[in-house]
């Protein structure tokens, strides 16, 4: 596959060189800083040949190459201010589908509100390799929107064209094993987001054993470079610690997996910042769930180890509020308190008097601490409740790593994949909001009521078991 796309890649490059001297030479000989690339741009809209437009279209990527981040922003305000709808065209067709709403004026209503920048990237799309170079734009896009707002419009438009041209169809799955190319692992390396890989030999542990499988998207037009990869843990149990999948362990790596019960997703990673809000990941897990039982009919379980991103920093902002609010109780602000104690995790006395409360406090976060739109805050769970999952288990100390630490004060969760309950799961929590969850984790705010309700205000000195 990776020579066949390297052969058409050079027939593209050769047909876009020799397309090159039918282009007047004062387009190139312009094109050192802004105003060469803003007359590429120019001639690319104009442009009518595909051979001539693909020419324009190499040289104006290669030129964008050579700016420097300044020039770089110039040529996004450009774009930003010169194509985009024409205010008259778009007055003059909504009045005359307002006088007349046929298909005919409704056509011409979307032609003239159709940005201009979603044909100008497909024209840009022309040249060879112009796909990965486009997605590479998009992520030098998103800093400079922090600078200046306005560039939203054009992100938008990129954002449309993206999920065309990345959808689900051209997708392609692949095992990613201990012989697979070099530069496909290394790039793996690089882009684990969840548990970082130390080094080549962490690698092998993650993908070579007979246990252990890793799985991920390309595109025709990244061939060797994944969208988004996941690893995966066959066991016979729900895990419930990372460090028992991560360690060293002395085995046959060749030796195959007895029967596993238990698929576990442990580390879901997205490679590509350019194509973020283009979601991959549902149909990863779907497709992986698939193949493994294929694979190992015996499998009946699939659970995920997740971590909980911003736990540790929700908990920051109800302490901070005071101890005039009731977010939290007396007792809860006390146990708190603990986690200052250095290395307190490494206190078995200090850890278990923080576990029940800071389990009982995931359990609210999942269930009560709401972002927009009403979804659960966590990014995590909302991406596995939003593809159906129900919210399993909480486990206490799973994650001790600095990075775990930071975030979840160590804690992490599992997310079970029900293949009969995905869809209602999906359904109920897509339109009502509603969030699948297990007796267990409902459990814990039980637990936290009835506590709360033995703690009266001390000045009364009153509890529950009095009433």
């Amino acid at each position: 596959m990776s020579n066949n796309f390297g052969f058409l890649q050079e027939l593209l490059n050769n047909v876009a060189d020799k397309s090159r001297t039918l282009l007047p030479r004062r387009l190139f000989a312009e094109a050192e800083g802004q105003r060469g690339l803003q007359a590429l741009v120019d001639a690319l809209m104009s442009g009518q040949g595909e051979a001539s437009g693909m020419a324009i279209a190499h040289q104006l990527l290669r030129h964008y190459d050579e700016l420097d981040p300044e020039l770089r922003l110039v040529f996004f305000r450009y774009v930003a201010e010169v194509l985009k709808p024409d205010r008259d065209d778009v007055l003059a067709a909504t009045a005359a589908y307002q006088a007349d709403p046929s298909d005919k004026s409704l056509a011409a209503l979307q032609d003239a509100v159709e940005s201009p920048n979603q044909e100008f990237f497909r024209r840009l799309n022309m040249a060879p390799g112009a796909t990965a170079k486009i997605v590479a734009m998009r992520k030098e896009l998103f800093d400079f929107m922090r600078q200046e707002p306005s560039l939203a419009g054009i992100d938008r438009d990129l954002h449309h064209l993206l999920q065309a041209w990345f959808n689900r169809g051209f997708l392609v799955l692949r095992r990613i094993d201990w012989q697979t190319p070099a530069a496909i692992l290394e790039k793996i390396i690089a882009y684990e987001a969840v548990h970082e890989i130390d080094g080549w030999e962490d690698l092998r542990r993650r993908v070579e054993p007979a246990d252990r499988r890793c799985f991920g998207f390309f595109h025709p037009s990244l061939v060797d470079d994944p969208l988004i990869f996941v690893e995966v843990a066959l066991t016979d149990n729900v895990s419930g610690d990372i460090a028992s999948l991560l360690e060293p362990v002395e085995e046959d790596m060749d030796g195959a997996p007895a029967s596993p019960t238990t698929a576990v997703f442990y580390s879901i990673s997205n490679c590509q910042e350019g194509l973020r809000g283009v979601s991959f990941g549902n149909f990863l897990i779907k497709q992986v769930v698939d193949e493994l039982s294929k694979e190992f009919p015996s499998l009946n379980t699939f659970v995920t180890l997740s971590p909980v991103p911003r736990f540790a920093g929700w908990l920051n902002d109800i302490q901070a509020e005071g101890p005039e609010s009731d977010r939290l109780s007396v007792a809860e602000r006390e146990a708190l308190g603990r986690l200052n104690a250095p290395q307190w995790w490494e206190d078995e006395d200090t850890s278990e008097e923080l576990r029940d409360t800071l389990t009982t406090l995931a359990a609210k976060y999942f269930l009560e601490a709401k972002g927009r739109g009403g979804k659960p805050l966590d990014p995590v769970a909302r991406f596995h409740l939003g593809n159906g999952a129900r919210l399993e288990r909480i486990n206490w100390r799973a994650d001790l790593s600095p990075r775990g630490l930071k975030q979840s004060h160590g804690l992490m969760v599992n997310y079970l994949y029900d293949i009969p309950a995905i869809e209602a799961n999906h359904e109920a929590f897509a339109n009502e909001g509603t969030v699948a969850v297990s007796r267990e984790v409902k459990g814990y705010l039980k637990t936290r009521g009835k506590a709360a309700d033995r703690k009266k205000l001390p000045a009364f000195g009153l509890t529950s078991d009095r009433q």
